[in-house]
């Protein structure tokens, strides 16, 4: 996090930054350097309207380091996905990324996809789908990978030009192709330099011969297979920075997460007769009593594991029923009672709390009243002020209100759908 007009606190590492308002996103960015990538948006000020309204008007900046440039590429890319930021243009919706797949099917096929639903083996994810069509024909030509729709006697047209598998003929050898598909898989999964050395042989060949237009576009082959390699090298997932990227995005004050202690700290407070690793939070959501949702999140020292967060539309209640809610989605969530944590935290007063300790009497359950700000819990005979000036205070109230927040959110996209498909 930097002061206003500084860059001086950010390192000349790659990364992606984030410029906020208080909690709020409103843009983020790449950067090979990042010290002097965002030190540039001072240098430009008066130059540009959009940069001139973003210093105007941001508190703060986070930043999250990567390895290399291409991970920070992906990083802004899933960052922009998922919050948003009004500042942003590029990349605001859809699916940004792109995947290679050799499916589980039997035979195996290579297949370009923007999901990662089907079973098999992917391989990215790769940003621009350019690049990742190019090595995908690439594959798919050289090992002539193409599976045939038709079933022809003498083979298709495809098939005598060699861009077909052959699996239009009758005698079609499986075995011939299913070894050129593990030669594709492996070269993959590794075998970059004996790729990169056959294509650059080849442009050799090519232009010894004056076949200039082969040799471009070998040489277009060669230069997307390098950046495919370099990104699978990275070895990039959307879960990698995950816990920096909970701290730089969560509209609570993470710096308590931090804290080693505060477990003990939480304990202390509510006599508890243990210090909780895991934390699992509940709030419920509604509309006048429509769209009544549900949330579950949990943390494990400090770390929240987006795993075990859940969302739940209450199937049983037509009628408002905070009560009956909560014991609906609490019971659902704990069907496996081997998964309970060492500390439940309930969003209400002292009838929530007592409609979800009788389902679960050896678990150690607490609840956070909003408007009293008491926190209640069955061993204690008085309940607990909240106190916001303690680390364990803020923590818990911070909790509760990521929950609130997760619910809402699941509440809001629901209405939506609704609105969408109603109209």
């Amino acid at each position: 996090m930097m002061e206003k007009n500084k860059s001086n606190n950010l390192p000349l590492l790659p990364g992606v930054y984030l410029f906020k308002k208080g909690t709020e996103i409103l843009y983020i960015g790449k950067a090979k350097c990042l010290k002097k990538r965002v030190a540039s948006y001072f240098a430009k000020r008066g130059t540009d309207w959009k940069i001139d309204s973003l210093i105007s008007e941001y508190t703060h900046i986070d930043h999250i380091i990567t390895h290399n440039e291409t991970e920070a590429l992906l990083l802004e890319a899933q960052l922009i996905r998922d919050n948003k930021p009004r500042f942003n243009v590029l990349l605001k919706s859809g699916q940004p990324f792109i995947y290679i797949l050799f499916t589980a099917d039997d035979p195996r096929q290579l297949l370009i996809t923007r999901n990662k639903k089907t079973k098999g083996i992917y391989f990215g994810p790769f940003l621009h789908k350019k690049q990742a069509r190019s090595a995908y024909s690439y594959i798919m030509n050289t090992f002539k990978l193409t599976m045939c729709t038709m079933k022809i006697e003498n083979g298709c047209l495809r098939y005598h030009l060699g861009l077909c598998a052959g699996n239009c003929i009758p005698n079609f050898n499986l075995t011939d192709y299913k070894i050129r598909v593990e030669l594709a898989l492996d070269l993959l999964q590794g075998h970059y330099n004996q790729s990169l050395k056959k294509i650059t042989q080849q442009i050799k060949i090519y232009t010894q011969q004056l076949e200039f237009e082969k040799a471009r576009t070998m040489y277009y082959y060669l230069k997307n297979l390098d950046i495919i390699f370099t990104t699978i090298q990275t070895k990039f997932s959307e879960k990698k920075y995950e816990r920096e990227i909970f701290l730089t995005t969560a509209p609570i004050n993470t710096k308590l997460l931090e804290d080693p202690h505060i477990g003990t700290k939480i304990q202390q407070l509510l006599s508890l007769h243990k210090a909780p690793q895991t934390i699992d939070c509940f709030d419920i959501s509604h509309f006048q009593s429509t769209y009544m949702v549900g949330s579950s999140i949990r943390f494990n020292k400090g770390i929240p594991d987006k795993n075990k967060f859940r969302r739940f539309k209450i199937k049983t209640l037509t009628e408002q029923n905070d009560y009956a809610a909560l014991q609906e989605i609490v019971s659902r969530r704990y069907k496996n009672p081997e998964d309970l944590p060492d500390l439940m935290l309930i969003d209400g007063g002292k009838g929530q709390l007592n409609a979800i300790t009788k389902l679960f009497p050896s678990c150690q359950i607490i609840s956070l009243a909003k408007k009293e700000e008491l926190i209640f819990a069955p061993h204690l005979i008085e309940p607990v002020p909240l106190d916001v000036a303690t680390e364990a205070g803020k923590l818990l109230l911070a909790l509760r209100d990521y929950a609130h927040h997760f619910a809402i959110k699941y509440h809001k996209l629901l209405r939506i759908k609704n609105f969408r498909t109603s109209a």
